[in-house]
């Protein structure tokens, strides 16, 4: 079982604040700080929601800044707080979140467990405990329900009382780094969370490097071809061929030496060494724009290395998304289209017919119409999917088909929501 380094994130009224008790403003930007966690090579991400109870507003406003936080960090994203049926859990796995705990000092999320447990999983459910005491009292419901115990007192698990068989993660608000060794070399714990994550946010190479040295196993990347093996050009690199992981979109070419390619496995982060600067180049690390590793390939002969990664922001230093634009030649052929490059292109019509208007546009008379319009039409065109699915030339349903999607992809514009949102939403059910 791999340790993992898990900071997390108090939100209070849209802010990040300091605990539990302590609501003294750390970042505005509540988003701004996950991501920050996220490059700072942290496994996971813990993010409390400290509305109070009964302002659904408040509630509301903190799960839309959840869900930007899951779709804008590249660890999974734990969330909690606020949980007093079902349906509060749904709404935190449905803005993105991996896991929810469930605080076990409140009655309503003790009673909720077996409920949610079997809804949605064991595998995404963690019990908070704050007293030895508790894991007694609810033995049974621990060991059938949840996946692991988040524990709010470091001493519950050297603690005489009954020790269950799931792994546990310990919060900390501080602690000598001994101690950080001393609980993360136990075999029932696999990861820290709290204050002294926040602040050693920095120190998270090092203490994996620490963990490493102890025989202590954490997240990193085990290559199956080691450096060795590879094959290097006469300047003793590889190439290196990047790939953006959701489309194929080729993005760019970087060379790696050795020291680049641990880097990489150790940080899950592409690094290369800059020929023109002679030094090793994380790539993002002045723009911001890291590109996480998802796979790499060797090709057939060991001489190229094939990188598919989740690029934040763009590819080239000129600001577009991609190295590769500048056109030599184009010959017109006929391709079979990426069914979401057909969607997104469209969509992007649309998005240009709103910002620069076009005289006698359909898509600008139902802009200009306004929202009830849009949505009018959205619900006729719904109903002529029915209608002609009763026929049995299904040529039909195909035209009624493609007439739906367009008015929802105006409505898309028209709220501001994006393809990629759309996808995210339904890979996460």
């Amino acid at each position: 079982m791999t340790r993992k380094f898990i900071p997390c994130i108090y939100l209070y009224q849209e802010k990040a604040v300091k605990d539990f008790t302590d609501f003294t403003v750390i970042h505005e930007d509540p988003v701004a700080q996950a991501r920050l966690y996220s490059e700072k090579n942290s496994d996971e991400l813990i993010v409390f929601d400290l509305s109070a109870p009964g302002d659904d507003t408040a509630h509301d406003k903190a799960l839309d800044i959840i869900k930007d936080i899951c779709a804008s960090v590249e660890v999974d994203v734990i969330g909690s707080g606020n949980i007093k049926r079902m349906e509060d859990v749904k709404k935190l796995l449905y803005a993105g979140c991996k896991k929810v705990i469930l605080d076990y000092s409140l009655e309503s999320n003790v009673e909720v467990t077996e409920e949610v447990s079997l809804k949605f999983g064991k595998d995404k459910m963690i019990a908070m405990v704050n007293s030895a005491e508790m894991l007694t009292v609810h033995q049974g419901r621990l060991e059938q329900f949840v996946s692991s115990i988040l524990v709010q007192d470091s001493h519950i698990i050297s603690s005489n009382h009954i020790q269950l068989d799931l792994p546990y993660i310990v919060m900390l608000s501080e602690a000598p780094l001994a101690k950080i060794i001393e609980l993360l070399s136990k075999d029932t714990v696999y990861g820290i969370t709290g204050n002294i994550m926040n602040d050693n946010i920095d120190n998270i190479l090092s203490l994996k490097e620490l963990c490493m040295e102890n025989g202590i196993p954490v997240e990193t990347l085990e290559p199956k071809i080691n450096w060795s093996e590879l094959k290097k050009n006469s300047d003793g690199m590889v190439p290196v061929i990047v790939q953006d992981y959701i489309t194929n979109e080729v993005l760019m070419l970087a060379y790696m030496n050795e020291e680049a390619y641990l880097q990489t496995m150790k940080t899950g982060k592409m690094n290369y060494y800059s020929r023109s600067r002679n030094e090793l180049w994380l790539k993002g690390e002045t723009s911001g724009h890291y590109q996480y590793v998802k796979s790499l390939t060797a090709d057939c002969d060991l001489d190229t290395i094939l990188a598919k990664v989740s690029q934040v922001g763009v590819a080239c230093h000129t600001g577009a998304r991609s190295c590769f634009f500048r056109e030599i030649v184009q010959k017109e052929y006929e391709t079979t289209e990426n069914p979401l490059k057909v969607f997104e292109d469209v969509l992007n019509v649309i998005k240009d017919r709103k910002i620069h208007p076009k005289e006698g546009s359909y898509t600008n008379y139902l802009f200009d119409k306004g929202i009830d319009k849009i949505l009018k039409k959205l619900g006729e065109e719904a109903t002529e999917i029915v209608i002609a699915a009763k026929n049995p030339n299904s040529n039909e349903v195909k035209y009624e088909i493609s007439d739906f999607l367009y008015h929802m992809m105006v409505l898309m514009v028209e709220k501001d929501v994006t393809w990629e949102e759309i996808t995210k939403e339904l890979a996460n059910r």
